[in-house]
């Protein structure tokens, strides 16, 4: 079985997948649905969130809470709820995403999915700053970017912009 490892404490395989709320981490859900299935494997969704500048003087559990309310929309949008004939061990980190998504692999042949960036902007591309990269660099393990399709990024766009959606639009 390749892509995934036997957690040492339940002794299943784990495919682990980074939820940021974005369209490109939904088509990242999918994959890793589909390789947790395939591969009778735990899924396990990683929702991280910290405390930035404006959430100062929100109370950490609001927070906390709202990232998991960003699994479960996910979950939501792209199956109507959590898929059943699926083991899911959700996981909530109050961390940045990167460090979040490097811990939760455990394994030598862990499967870590997420969203591929879209787009980026100036002084990040030069940087090569993301998610992805940090992911790729630390976790020592496979690391599977899903870019999402045309039609993933027009709808982003219409999402952004407020415009008709691309299908419906005559």
């Amino acid at each position: 079985m390749t892509g995934t490892t036997t957690d040492p404490t339940t002794g299943t395989t784990r495919v682990i997948v980074g939820l940021s709320g974005s369209l490109s981490s939904l088509a990242a859900l999918y994959h890793a649905v589909g390789e947790a299935a395939r591969h009778e494997a735990v899924l396990v969704p990683v929702a991280a969130w910290t405390v930035g500048d404006k959430d100062g003087l929100r109370p950490l559990s609001e927070l906390e809470h709202a990232a998991r309310r960003r699994l479960d929309v996910a979950f939501e949008q792209a199956y109507g709820g959590y898929p059943s004939g699926l083991v899911i061990h959700p996981m909530v980190v109050n961390a940045e995403p990167g460090p979040a998504l490097v811990a939760a692999v455990t394994g030598p042949d862990d499967l870590l999915v997420l969203g591929a960036a879209t787009r980026r902007r100036g002084f990040d591309r030069l940087r090569g700053t993301s998610v992805a990269r940090h992911c790729r660099h630390r976790a020592g393990r496979r690391v599977v970017e899903v870019s999402p399709s045309a039609l993933l990024t027009r709808l982003e766009l219409t999402a952004r912009t407020g415009a008709p959606l691309p299908l419906l639009a005559r």
